[in-house]
This record gives C-alpha cells, structure tokens and sequence, in this order.
C-alpha cells in the first residue's frame, strides 16, 4: 500500500510534468473564500485535478479544485486553489496527498491559509492571524501507518512546526501595509460541523486561538517534508457562544470574501519578501 501511495504521487508528479515543465519553489494553499487571490498571479499554467485520473477531488463550496502555477513578486508558485477536508469522507493521507505533490514538483516552502473562528475575544472577524503552533489531536495524523521514507523520517519533529522566519515577514509585511495580524495558537477540529459552545470553551482552556477544520493536519505532512511553513488564517466570525450570532458557511464565506482585497496585499508581500 505504503509503495502504491508513493507510486500515485509519482504518477501525478510525472502527469502534471507533462502539461507543464514548471518548477515551483513555493506552494500556497487557499481556504474557503480566498480563491480569488489567482487573479494576482502572472499565471504560466492551470492543471484541474480532475484531470488526474484517481486524484482526490474538492466538494466544498469556495474551493475550485486545480493547481495554478507562476510568478508572484519574482517567486516561482504553485497555488492550490481548492483543498481536500477531512470532513468530506476521504482518508488522511488522500487529505494531505496534493500537498506531498506539490513538494515532488519542487516547493520548499508552503504557505497554508484558512478561513478561521477566533477563540480569543480580542481577535475580531476581518483581522489576521499567523500561526505560531497548532493542537490536531483531534484529528487523525498524516503519519498513521508505515513511513514513507522518500518523503521523511519515521518519527518527524515538530518543536517549530511554524517558522519563526516566515511569521516575523508577515509581521513585518503586515507593519508596512497597515493590516492587522494576530499571532496564535490554531487547533483543528474534523468538521464539518460547527463547535459548540461547550467545546468553545474547551479549546480556550488547551489555550487555542482560532479554530477551523484544515490545515494543521497539511502542516504536519509539510515538516515531514521537511518544508519551511507558514500559516496564516482570516478571521471570519467569533467562535459559537462567544457572541449571540448563529454560526453559516455563507457567512464565513462573505466575510472572507470582503477581507480578499487585504490578503490578497498581504500574500503578495510575504511571498515577494521570502528569500
């Protein structure tokens, strides 16, 4: 199993090879309501992953499902525009496999973004947040199984998941355009429900602070890698029970959808300031 895994990301390694020979040093994964975030790309070429026999396929809203590669501020990128959730039915390692391609195809460094609920009452919706650490306990880990030694080391470390590096050029990238980001702990939950106040108030204990049901898991895979990784997340309600509103997809995708204008300026300038 564990050599037909490897053998499938070869497979589309060598399949998206032949649409295109660009080599990425720098992959970005957009979450719910920032797919509009390709228009800043000078873009080189589009592989759908529907056109990948067997590759995992996108069903939640907001999500378009291709990898799009080119330029950005002078930086070789592959976007993911469309991530694979835990929730939609699919194993862990179907979750994370577009990312494990995308480092076969050269991306070093990784850029993970999610539209998140704040757990902390002075983070507000249209705000930021970079990730300094992430709890993903409660989901099922990437590394379940037998290693796959191509990609890394059995028992990998994740004493800084998060680089350091990449989160003071968001800060500083964040400084200079005058947008405001947090920085914090993320904590995923399986989805695709909602959390409840109750739990709410658990993960604020743990001391999280931003919630959402992507990304940690891709983190992991991502240092297994060895990738230098950065998360940043866009705040797009207050965690349920934390103020009186119901909590809709909908919602989180217009608020998203109104803070695309200041990503899409803060991505640029992270990624034009990485070396």
């Amino acid at each position: 199993m564990v050599d037909n895994y490897y053998e499938r990301l070869c497979g589309y390694v060598e399949a998206i090879r032949k649409k295109t020979d660009f080599k990425p040093d720098i992959a970005v994964v957009l979450g719910s309501g920032l797919g509009g975030f390709v228009d800043s790309v000078d873009i080189k070429a589009v592989v759908c992953y529907s056109d990948l026999d067997g590759f995992p396929q996108c069903s939640a809203a907001g999500h378009e499902g291709e990898f799009v590669f080119g330029v950005i501020g002078g930086k070789k990128v592959v976007v993911m525009q469309g991530r694979i959730h835990y929730y939609e039915g699919l194993p862990m390692s179907e979750v994370v496999l577009p990312l494990r391609v995308m480092r076969l195809l050269g991306a070093e460094t990784v850029v993970l973004t999610n539209a998140v609920g704040s757990l902390n009452k002075n983070y507000r919706p249209g705000s930021f947040i970079t990730y300094s650490d992430h709890i993903s306990s409660l989901v099922p880990s990437p590394m379940i199984g037998a290693n796959i030694d191509e990609l890394g080391t059995r028992f990998p470390d994740m004493s800084e998941v998060y680089s350091k590096k990449l989160r003071g050029i968001v800060h500083n990238a964040a400084a200079e355009l005058g947008i405001t980001v947090h920085e914090g702990v993320y904590i995923q939950t399986p989805g695709s429900q909602y959390e409840t106040p109750a739990e709410v108030r658990l993960y604020r204990l743990w001391g999280a602070d931003a919630v959402g049901m992507s990304t940690a898991c891709e983190a992991t895979a991502a240092r297994h890698m060895g990738m230098n990784v950065c998360g940043i997340g866009c705040i797009t309600n207050m965690g349920c029970g934390m103020e009186s509103a119901e909590l809709t997809h909908n919602e989180v995708l217009k608020t998203s959808g109104d803070s695309s204008e200041n990503f899409k300026r803060l991505l640029q300038k992270i990624i034009a300031d990485m070396e």
